[in-house]
């Protein structure tokens, strides 16, 4: 970079501020960039004149493996370490509810059949394995993968923790959340309700582009198996989304082209109708892992009768997979809950203040660089 385009590091001093009694610091929500968002900052800044390397997918050699290495340090959530040094406190004040009390926003209305439902994983899931230890005395810890051919491969070499620190790990099978998503893809068809996929991938979990990824590959199965030779060459990636299909095909030869166009519309044609994030772009729910989130999507779902949008840009019931069960339940509860009494009152009903464990990097906030992609059959030992 050239000196002009050097620019002083707020997030440093941002961090210093918040560790101060007297801070208030406003902050935009969301500062959270998956592959696909780093990859369009990038492209940003190089059209403006910065000579930045692109991002490298499969780095090869030492200097790759090193600019892939410093780009992830401000993928997932870079900023919110830095400032949430204390655990967060959420509430309505009480202007706030009177104001919604007084205006009270649109709720669509709820039908008793409504068809519309949540979908989770019943084993192999991180609930279904979840295991924590109390740590008595401050040290560090050290992750390593036992492969069953007897080779010990570290995962992360040195973490550091306090007495008192509870650590706690959990595991999710790829096999068995690709056969649930198959079965869940087979259930929307027969049901004739939407598939929907709710998650965090937004890099805030390094889990869930992954799991996100799995998705993408059981639903568009055929063409990405017939077409596995020239996607990889493309350097198509599932945990982008299928827009990355799309973004990489002018790489191959026309041809190739129009037949895996003409393949994924077949595929469509005996899937489920996939829920929209765009019907009018065609846009789905599984072509960007950031478009859906699940704490914003599946209110929006629960306001719009249980529906999402279909690709002819009606409202249409919904199943929702969240594969995890760890949250997956409250969404089912509220949705059993309105289908019995009918749609929530802005104008009677009250809130919940949440308090968030997030200061000192606790629950996902510290999760990045102890989250694994297994390679082998193994047992992982803390």
């Amino acid at each position: 970079l050239q000196d002009g385009q050097k620019i002083s590091d707020d997030l440093a001093e941002l961090g210093e501020l918040a560790t101060q009694p007297e801070a208030n610091i406003i902050k935009l929500p969301n500062i959270s960039a998956s592959v696909p968002q780093l990859k369009a900052a990038i492209k940003e800044l190089q059209d403006q004149g910065y000579a930045l390397p692109n991002y490298p997918d499969a780095p090869a050699d030492d200097v790759s493996r090193d600019i892939k290495a410093r780009y992830d340090k401000v993928k997932g959530s870079a900023v919110n370490p830095v400032l949430r040094e204390g655990n967060s406190d959420r509430r309505a004040t009480l202007s706030v509810k009177n104001y919604a009390r007084k205006h009270p926003h649109r709720m669509g209305a709820w039908s008793g059949d409504s068809k519309s439902h949540v979908a989770h994983m019943d084993a192999g899931d991180f609930y279904g394995s979840e295991q924590s230890a109390t740590l008595a005395n401050a040290g560090s810890l050290k992750i390593e993968l036992v492969q069953d051919d007897g080779r010990t491969v570290v995962l992360k070499d040195k973490t550091a923790v306090k007495a008192g620190e509870i650590v706690d790990a959990s595991v999710m099978s790829r096999r068995a959340l690709a056969a649930f998503v198959a079965a869940q893809i087979e259930d929307a068809r027969t049901q004739g309700v939407l598939f929907s996929l709710h998650l965090k991938a937004t890099m805030m979990k390094v889990s869930d582009p992954i799991m996100f990824g799995v998705v993408v590959e059981e639903f568009y199965k055929d063409v990405l198996g017939k077409y596995a030779t020239e996607l990889k060459q493309a350097g198509f990636d599932p945990n982008n989304g299928i827009g990355d299909l799309y973004a990489r095909l002018p790489s191959l030869p026309e041809a190739t082209q129009e037949a895996i166009k003409a393949d994924i519309a077949a595929e469509y044609a005996k899937r489920p109708a996939v829920a929209m994030v765009n019907s009018d772009k065609g846009i789905t729910n599984l072509h960007v892992p950031s478009d859906v989130i699940v704490d914003a999507s599946m209110p929006a779902m629960i306001r719009d009768s249980g529906r999402m949008w279909n690709a002819e840009g009606k409202l249409q019931d919904t199943k929702a997979l969240i594969p995890d069960r760890c949250y997956a339940g409250v969404y089912q509860a509220v949705i059993e809950d309105c289908k019995a009494h009918g749609a929530f009152d802005p104008a009677t009903m009250g809130s919940v203040p949440n308090v968030g464990l997030m200061a000192q990097k606790a629950e996902e906030y510290g999760s990045h660089d102890k989250t694994f992609q297994i390679p082998a059959n193994g047992t992982v030992r803390v």
